[in-house]
């Protein structure tokens, strides 16, 4: 038995809205950037169904670079959270200003 592709394309939208709320909504970094990750993972989720639907890799091969591009995402990301929690104990979007030189 198999399952309908849609039900998974449903799923990577509602994945993706939930992220894209969080994004907006949230003040904290570390949070924000969750969201972020769990945007990706939809739209990874619908790379790989796309993919199969279309018996092609390309979508799975796209899904490696997406996967590429969240890994420095995160590198880059954390770095910046750690420079902020040095000079201040919280990590809030309302304080990157003070990252300024």
């Amino acid at each position: 038995m198999s399952v309908n592709p849609d039900w998974y394309l449903g799923l990577s939208v509602v994945l993706f809205s939930i992220g894209a709320l969080g994004v907006l909504i949230r003040r904290n970094v570390l949070v924000m950037f969750m969201c972020i990750e769990l945007m990706l993972n939809a739209a990874n989720l619908a790379f790989v169904t796309f993919a199969r639907m279309l018996d092609d890799i390309g979508g799975q091969v796209l899904v490696f670079f997406v996967l590429v591009v969240a890994a420095a995402e995160v590198v880059v990301g954390l770095g910046i959270v750690v420079a902020m929690f040095r000079r201040r104990a919280t990590a809030t979007a309302d304080d990157l200003h003070l990252m300024k030189g």
